[in-house]
């Protein structure tokens, strides 16, 4: 009998995530025979992640086993892949805290959990929690592939790759398909017909080829479409989201000639130019959403709580395939059936005007012999400049958990494009201390102040 993969999921009461990654393994033939691992430190999410697993499994007729864990490395045990999917600290307190503290301050945010103050806090209380995984991982699975969804994703995977180099590892996102299907459908294009090339960092790499296929077979450049599009308000159009217009990205566009694959409302964010103390003006010319992802946060509570139930009750689930890369991976490797996704991994000289133990998300290569990243070279020097200035804030984030140096999550917020543009250093030196402190033991223990957060 062929031997079936282990799935382990960390953080399987993410229920609804979880739910479309197992969906898309199961309508795979090679892995539809899995063993399902899933792991969650709260009993009623991974109880109602259980019931989800096992109507999708009746729903496809697949041959997949199920078990449930609380103990880490127990659900690790044989893993083959690994899938993080968690948030430390969750919705209350802590993403409530990284925005609450700053407006104290003036600093406004939009998502918060990439870059910034915001960003840096959420790589603190994330990192060590993935490093833990990691230590777990050597000891009981070392040759599985580490499926990483948590973000910061770049600090996350930058973290790893400097403390546990020989965890085979890659940080996936959505964001580049995401945005590819985006601009079809600004374009009125259809997706399958579209072929693109993308490099960067995580939430901020760029398109550097965006084609649409032709009837000969060949490939027109659609950039002056999207430029003219959005010169002419016919672009972009509105997304399943009205409070994020996209406005942000195609601006940037008409400065730096390419266009980035995050949202607009990540991207105002991880630039200067257009959350501003005072500019309101820029806050309505472009839509910019502040304070979007607690609002998320507050209507995904809700909608789960109507979706609990009906999953509950339904004999069958709906399956559809999502966007998301795991699956895909999976079957690479267990099948030797090449696939290209885009991944984050260490650069190691991907791209060559990005330092080389940054965390690149290039396009890769997946089959039997794991993840293997692409060659792209020098970025364009309007690109390289800007990523680098994000790249900063990860590297001393990176160096302050490396170092247990409470001193370069300082730095980290001194070197912050939005932060820096807002306040001054004093502030800056402030605002972190509050931080640190409103995070208490949600943090590690050498990063802790004692100091008092400010009243509002």
């Amino acid at each position: 009998m062929t031997r079936q993969p282990k799935i382990t999921f960390i953080g399987a009461g993410s229920t609804v995530f979880m739910k479309n990654i197992i969906g898309d393994v199961l309508q795979r033939p090679a892995l539809s025979g899995a063993k399902i691992a899933l792991m969650d430190i709260n009993p009623q999410r991974l109880e109602e992640s259980e019931v989800v697993v096992s109507k999708l499994i009746s729903t496809l007729g697949a041959k997949a086993t199920i078990e449930l864990h609380s103990n880490q490395r127990k659900a690790l045990e044989g893993a083959d892949f690994v899938v993080v999917a968690f948030q430390i600290g969750g919705y209350e307190p802590c993403t409530v805290t990284d925005f609450e503290v700053p407006k104290k301050y003036g600093l406004r945010q939009t998502i918060a959990d990439t870059l910034g103050v915001g960003g840096i806090m959420r790589g603190l209380r994330t990192v060590p929690h993935l490093w833990s995984i990691c230590e777990d991982m050597m000891q009981v699975c070392p040759e599985a592939i580490l499926l990483q969804y948590v973000n910061p994703m770049a600090i996350n995977t930058w973290a790893i790759a400097e403390k546990y180099p020989k965890i085979r590892q890659v940080g996936l996102c959505h964001s580049v398909q995401g945005t590819a299907m985006e601009l079809a459908h600004d374009l009125d294009i259809p997706y399958e017909e579209i072929r693109y090339r993308s490099a960067g960092i995580n939430h901020m790499a760029f398109f550097l080829k965006f084609e649409h296929r032709q009837a000969d077979g060949s490939y027109r450049d659609l950039y002056p479409d999207l430029l003219r599009g959005y010169r002419e308000g016919r672009a972009p159009k509105p997304t399943w989201n009205p409070r994020c217009p996209n406005k942000v990205r195609y601006e940037m566009l008409t400065r730096l000639g390419y266009f980035v694959t995050e949202s607009s409302e990540h991207f105002a964010e991880y630039t200067p130019y257009f959350i501003k103390e005072g500019r309101e003006d820029l806050i309505e010319k472009f839509g910019i959403p502040l304070d979007e992802y607690p609002k998320r946060c507050i209507e995904q509570v809700e909608k789960w709580k109507g979706q609990a139930a009906a999953f509950r009750s339904a004999d069958k689930i709906e399956v559809a395939q999502s966007k998301e890369y795991a699956s895909s991976i999976m079957n690479s490797v267990w099948t030797g059936e090449p696939s290209v996704i885009y991944g984050n991994l260490r650069n190691n000289g991907c791209i060559t005007s990005l330092p080389d133990n940054c965390a690149a998300e290039v396009p890769c290569l997946v089959d039997e012999n794991g993840i293997q990243p692409t060659f792209i070279g020098d970025l364009p020097p309007q690109l390289t400049a800007l990523i680098r200035t994000n790249i900063n804030v990860q590297e001393l984030t990176v160096a302050a958990m490396m170092t247990e140096n409470r001193e370069h999550l300082y730095h980290a917020a001194m070197m912050d494009p939005h932060t820096a543009a807002e306040l001054d250093l004093d502030q800056i030196w402030s605002l972190t201390d509050d931080l640190l402190a409103a995070h208490g033991t949600w943090i590690p223990e050498w990063a802790r102040v004692s100091k008092k957060v400010q009243a509002a």
